[in-house]
Formats: structure tokens, sequence, C-alpha cells
């Protein structure tokens, strides 16, 4: 399970660090505020730390989507036949990580206002489900479906 699990987490962080980063050049903003923005999660002092700040930023996302992989793949494991069933399955768990991470984490975190705006809501959805839920299911269904003898 750790290699399907470190495929997931390369793929989607990839996918969605670089989805993030196209966005904070859209607003122009900068890309290493955005990334010290998300090391400060776990560490607030990263918002301080210049470049290294924006690198642990960048550890701190693939750690989280370790542990979003991780976590899809034991329930993959212990559900075997949702493996035939990537798309709905990687659907359903963009929609569960994006309520946790944005409707639960970040708002406990940075006591960000409930509701978010329309646009966040969206490029958010499509994240979650279309740049992590769906790839890592892929994945997933790639390496933990059983092969035919």
């Amino acid at each position: 399970m750790l290699k399907p699990t470190a495929i997931a987490t390369a793929i989607s962080g990839t996918l969605d660090i670089l989805f993030a980063m196209v966005l904070t050049v859209a607003f122009s903003r900068q890309i290493p505020n955005m990334l010290r923005y998300v090391a400060s999660g776990p560490f607030p002092v990263a918002t301080d730390m210049g470049m290294a700040g924006a690198v642990l930023g960048l550890l701190v996302h693939f750690a989280l989507m370790g542990i979003m992989a991780a976590v899809l793949m034991v329930y993959l494991t212990s559900r075997p036949e949702n493996l035939e069933r990537p798309i709905l399955v990687g659907f359903v768990y963009g929609l569960i990580t994006y309520v946790a991470m944005n409707l639960i984490v970040v708002p406990l975190r940075f006591d960000t206002p409930l509701p978010p705006k329309p646009l966040s809501i969206a490029t958010q959805l499509f994240a979650h489900i279309a740049l992590v839920g769906i790839p890592m299911a892929l994945v997933a269904r790639h390496y933990l479906r059983p092969r035919a003898a």
C-alpha cells in the first residue's frame, strides 16, 4: 500500500499545488507567500521565515496530500469493490476532503469567515475533486485492484 500512496501523493500533490500556483499568480499574489501561508497552518512562524517558510509550505502541502492518499488507500483496501468505480469514489472523496479542509480545518485554524465566497467554493471543489480525489482513486484502482489469474 506504500507505493500507491506515494504515487497518489506525488500526482495529486503536484496537480493541486500547480493549480494553487496558477491561481496565486492570477490573483496577482506571490507564490512564496502562498506557500508560507500553507506552512503557517501547523507552523505559525512560517510567515516570517522567508524562502525556508515557502519550502516548509511545500512540505506541509505534500504531507497533507500523503495523509489524504493514505486514508483513501486504507478505505479502498477495506472496501475493494469500490475500486471498480474510481471516478465516483474520487468524486465523493474530493467532496469529503473539500468539506474537511475548507469548512472545518481552515476555518478553525485561520478563523476564516463562513460561508466561503462562490469563486473559492468553485476553485476548491474543482481542485479537491478533479486534481485530488479522482487521480488518487485512479491510482488506487491501478495498484490495489486484484489482477486476473
